[in-house]
């Protein structure tokens, strides 16, 4: 989500400041005459930055060279890191949040010159095949011929992860409390009983209000909510064993079953070193 849409590389050394917010432009689909087919984009963030809802003129695919960063879609809240990315479609309002210390990485796509994966986000596996070719799209030496290859090459492994990254965040009034207690601490061990009681409804109700308006269960969501959150500690450098306790678990190797059931990928996929 950078604030350029003709990217260009930033650097810079991260030092402790206060919030900054970047409003963006709303764009339709190949409204900037665009004329590349794919062009990157890296950004050392010196602050803890929030960018307001906005969309690109082209594709865009986000990842991370370091830390964890988020972007939301309407009620969808998706994690990015260093090796799972986020395919953006052209013309598709998104918002975002990063870290002081992250590392950005982006590939617009032109539009129309390139077929574009999803007419939705997705998440995308950043395999070290992809970050090898992106990373030779980046070289300023690399020839005309060099460089259609290489992107012909990034278009035929870019695809869709197996498993996404992201929790819809439930907006009713009813769900909204449990939403925001588990989103500030996801260690919070209240379950459907204990919730419902609180909410004074039944746990039948809170079933059905979880399923109509996330798609998922109880549980799941909140296992989801967690693996976000473990992400970014992972991400940070954070011990396993710190990180299961942080959000929840009793153990490691019960944070490892439930994080590789909602991910797909173990801990250590994850951790920095």
């Amino acid at each position: 989500m950078p604030d350029h849409h003709t990217p260009t590389e930033q650097t810079g050394t991260p030092r402790p400041t206060r919030q900054e917010r970047r409003d963006l432009p709303v764009c339709t689909p190949g409204s900037n005459g665009i004329d590349f087919v794919i062009r990157g984009y890296e950004e050392l963030l010196t602050r803890d930055t929030v960018w307001g809802e906005h969309s690109h003129a082209c594709g865009e695919l986000m990842w991370n060279e370091r830390g964890a960063s988020s972007a939301v879609v309407g009620a969808r809240v998706w994690t990015i890191t260093p090796t799972m990315g986020l395919w953006m479609p052209a013309g598709t309002l998104h918002a975002g949040t990063a870290p002081a210390g992250t590392r950005m990485r982006a590939a617009f796509f032109g539009y129309r010159t390139t077929a574009p994966i999803s007419d939705r986000p997705v998440t995308v596996e950043i395999t070290p095949l992809l970050r090898l070719l992106l990373d030779r799209l980046d070289e300023a030496e690399l020839g005309a011929r060099s460089r259609e290859v290489t992107e012909a090459m990034v278009l035929d492994v870019l695809t869709p992860a197996a498993h996404e990254l992201f929790v819809h965040m439930p907006k009713s009034r009813l769900l909204r409390p449990i939403a925001e207690a588990v989103r500030s601490c996801p260690a919070d061990r209240r379950g459907p009983t204990e919730w419902a009681h609180e909410l004074g409804v039944s746990a039948r109700t809170l079933a059905r209000a979880f399923s109509a308006e996330t798609g998922t269960s109880f549980a799941r969501w909140v296992a989801a909510v967690r693996a976000q959150h473990a992400i970014g500690l992972l991400t940070a450098g954070w011990e396993v064993e710190k990180v299961a306790a942080e959000v929840g678990y009793r153990s490691a190797s019960a944070f490892g079953f439930a994080f590789r059931r909602t991910t797909g990928l173990t801990p250590g996929r994850f951790r920095a070193d």
